[in-house]
């Protein structure tokens, strides 16, 4: 399998390159919410959750009940009306509904949902979420969800076949929310805001305070970590939306980022960024093959086996050590030499991967080895 090696390429462009600070960091007021919400799917095809899923019925029951569907008696007798296939269960399937609310989401905007089954249902495919109430950390409820559900997996079997394609029991609800409630954040009051950078980085965090500065004045920005940025912003609202669209725009320096190496161990991809190096270090790939093999013959009669004939295995052992090369990394090697060096081993996937888990754990390899 041939190894597919991605390199940023970064070395081709100048040294300075600007990026917009809306890039690099977001405002802290801006954050999002997570939301999540327990459901009923209805509508599907005999896919649903069966009588043994105990949340299932006792949802259909009171849901039924606030729909003005009167149902006598406790909870056992809806039981037995399941059993007795009254009410076909199957049809139903209880889901967990999540979705993320963006910050300065407004009542009656809508969001996308995620819908996946939690009982025995096998495929979400066709069903129809009823009125889903989405709840914040706190309990509070800030959307509502219903719609149809949108499967991609597909999960189909038949005479003892079964194809399985995606994740039928999960599904997706774009715009399947509408938000009720908004979150409060201190945009509309705070004197000075904080943007956070989206990685921590000290050398992007000053290059970012000083252009602030330079543009609007000393003393505007200050940092306050390597993440975080307060930025003294106007009192008035208008002045304040129109203060952040130019922030936002203003172009930056970042630092260089972080030596990092990541290795997709499935499809043996492999990206390095420009700050990969190499220290001294000798690397000889190769693998001892043992092959065995036995020839069964047989003897010719004479006076020790009186007579008879017998069967003999004559074994041949192989030792066959194949005569890699071993290639020398000096000091400072740059990525074009690393990936030179790599191609030439003509490594696999899994010798790759452990070719640079080696050379990270002598301590030649100064960069962050990430295995996905």
């Amino acid at each position: 399998m041939k190894i597919i090696l991605l390199c940023l390429l970064t070395f081709l462009a100048p040294l300075a390159q600007a990026d917009r600070i809306k890039d690099l960091a977001t405002l802290a007021a801006q954050r999002s919410n997570q939301l999540v919400g327990f459901g009923l799917v209805v509508g599907l095809q005999g896919t649903g959750d069966d009588a043994s899923v105990p949340f299932t019925t006792q949802s259909m029951k009171v849901m039924l009940a606030q729909l003005g569907v009167r149902i006598d008696g406790p909870l056992s007798d809806f039981e037995q009306a399941i059993s007795a296939s009254r009410v076909d269960i199957r049809n139903t399937a209880a889901v967990l509904v999540t979705a993320e609310l963006p910050g300065f989401a407004k009542p009656g905007q809508k969001i996308d949902i995620n819908v996946s089954a939690i009982g025995k249902a096998t495929n979400l495919r066709g069903g129809n979420l009823v009125m889903t109430a989405m709840r914040g950390v706190d309990g509070e409820i800030y959307a509502l969800a219903q719609g149809n559900l949108t499967a991609t997996g597909i999960d189909a079997a038949a005479a003892g076949s079964k194809v399985a394609i995606g994740v039928p029991t999960s599904a997706r609800i774009p715009s399947g929310a509408i938000v009720e409630k908004m979150v409060d954040t201190p945009f509309e009051k705070a004197e000075q805001l904080v943007l956070n950078l989206r990685d921590n980085d000290f050398s992007t965090n000053s290059s970012v305070v000083s252009t602030i500065n330079e543009k609007f004045g000393a003393e505007t920005a200050q940092s306050i970590d390597g993440t975080s940025i307060s930025v003294r912003a106007p009192q008035d609202l208008s002045q304040r939306v129109a203060f952040m669209s130019m922030l936002e725009n203003l172009e930056v320096s970042p630092g260089e980022p972080n030596a990092r190496v990541v290795v997709n161990s499935r499809t043996g991809t492999v990206v390095i960024n420009r700050s990969v190096r190499i220290t001294a270090a000798a690397v000889s790939h190769g693998t001892i093959s043992v092959s065995i093999s036995a020839t069964n013959e047989v003897s010719q009669p004479n006076a020790l086996s009186n007579g008879t004939t017998q069967a003999v295995q004559n074994a041949t052992v192989n030792v066959n050590e194949p005569n890699k090369p071993m290639f020398l990394f000096k000091p400072g090697v740059e990525l074009r030499d690393v990936v030179d060096a790599v191609n030439q081993v003509g490594a696999s996937p899994s010798s790759l991967i452990a070719i640079l888990e080696a050379l990270k754990s002598s301590g030649s390899l100064r960069a962050e080895l990430v295995i996905i």
